[in-house]
């Protein structure tokens, strides 16, 4: 038994809030991403360029990022299943604007309103699965949550492509905010009423990264991986149709696929970053620039294109699990405020990089965006590379146990 106040929460009860707060990731992840594998068709439809339609992952991304401080303090006083249920309501009022929009203008500004919702839930969201279950098992919580992403880049990106693809992208989205309304729904009969606790003052937040050190070079590095991962990926749909005259599903495979070598890949690292969390990041940092030079070296043929985002996929899987812990880890005793900063560092990094990467798809050719990538994946190898001791692991089980 979990207690919460003077009500006794049952195991049972406790891991489908669990669940449902997974669930709730894969919703604002998959939506976030939605675009990705949506781009020819929206930018045709919509009449704008590939680049503009990126747009749609950038401006989430910018107030995914910026917005989270100032929202998680100023509701520092909200009961957190009040605040996730108001997230997930928001996210399928968007959704469904999204799909019934008469206008490219109204459906950016409704993605700007998503992002903010999206970036609250990063912040809140494992912290509160953490407190549904007892301590022992606070960190297999934790990796439950996280687990998220890989079902959201195996199954919920792909699935969308192929229901557009039989659809139209607007019944896509609509379909998406019919799941927001159940997981809203599973999120207010499922979770308890968890007051809030442990609030960090947003400039106690800032303040962080100028004292600690390892933290500081730790968001550096995420900034650049993040910037070349999404910066290319946000465009591989074009990038595989430009090289190989890829099918719309062609390109829903090789999404799925890329999607499982990402959970192999978090599965590996699983294992590897408790003997070197540095290491870890290291080789799967290597692994992110090797794949986008093979990308850009065999990418024309469907089996080189497959190989490519294979080796990709794994690399950011492992890429991906490295650096929560290694964030984690270097602020061990501020949690809430180092993943408020690391959403913070991520969800600007994913606007920016699709920011990016459509100015050079639009102005130098989809291919461009590739050798984008993978400069800035280089970069943050190499800041990797040339830190000095790693930061003292305090909390390495807390990804360490998504294996399990």
């Amino acid at each position: 038994m979990t207690v919460h106040g003077d009500r006794p929460l049952s195991s049972t009860r406790a891991w489908l809030g669990v669940a449902a707060i997974t669930a709730s990731l894969f919703v604002f992840l998959t939506t976030e991403l939605m675009p990705v594998g949506l781009l020819t068709p929206l930018s045709e439809s919509l009449g704008v360029s590939v680049g503009a339609a990126g747009l749609m992952v950038t401006l989430q991304g910018v107030s995914a990022g910026l917005g989270v401080p100032f929202i998680v303090a100023w509701s520092r006083r909200v009961n957190r299943r009040v605040l996730l249920s108001a997230l997930l309501a928001v996210l399928a009022l968007g959704n469904l604007v999204t799909a019934l929009s008469p206008s490219y203008a109204l459906i950016l500004t409704t993605r700007l309103l998503m992002g903010f919702a999206s970036g609250v839930f990063w912040a809140i969201g494992v912290g509160m699965a953490m407190r549904l279950v007892p301590e022992r098992q606070a960190n297999k919580a934790s990796a439950t949550v996280m687990s998220g992403i890989s079902i959201a880049t195996v199954a919920g990106i792909p699935l969308g492509t192929f229901l557009e693809s039989r659809t139209d992208w607007r019944t896509t989205f609509l379909i998406w905010a019919g799941l927001s309304v159940l997981v809203f729904v599973a999120v207010t009969a499922l979770i308890p009423s968890l007051p809030s606790r442990n609030a960090v003052p947003v400039r106690e937040v800032f303040g962080l990264p100028v004292r600690n050190v390892p933290l500081r070079l730790v968001l550096v590095t995420v900034v650049l991986f993040v910037l070349g991962h999404f910066g290319a990926y946000t465009f591989v749909r074009p990038i595989l149709e430009g090289h190989t005259g890829a099918t719309p599903a062609f390109v829903t495979v090789v999404l799925m696929v890329f999607g499982a070598a990402g959970a192999v890949g978090n599965f590996i690292a699983g294992h590897t970053v408790s003997r070197s969390l540095r290491g870890t990041f290291a080789v799967g940092c290597a692994g992110l620039v090797l794949s986008l030079l093979a990308l850009l070296a065999v990418g024309g043929g469907e089996a080189g294109a497959v190989a490519a985002l294979v080796v990709w996929g794994l690399s950011f899987g492992a890429v991906q699990l490295a650096q929560v812990n290694l964030t984690l880890a270097a602020a061990p005793d501020t949690f809430e405020a180092a993943m408020s900063l690391n959403t913070m560092a991520y969800n600007t990094s994913i606007a920016l990089g699709a920011l990016f990467g459509g100015l050079f798809a639009d102005h130098l050719g989809v291919t461009s965006v590739v050798w984008f990538g993978v400069a800035l994946t280089t970069g943050s190898l190499l800041v990797n590379l040339a830190t000095g001791r790693r930061p003292a692991r305090g909390r390495d089980a807390v990804a360490a146990t998504s294996s399990s």
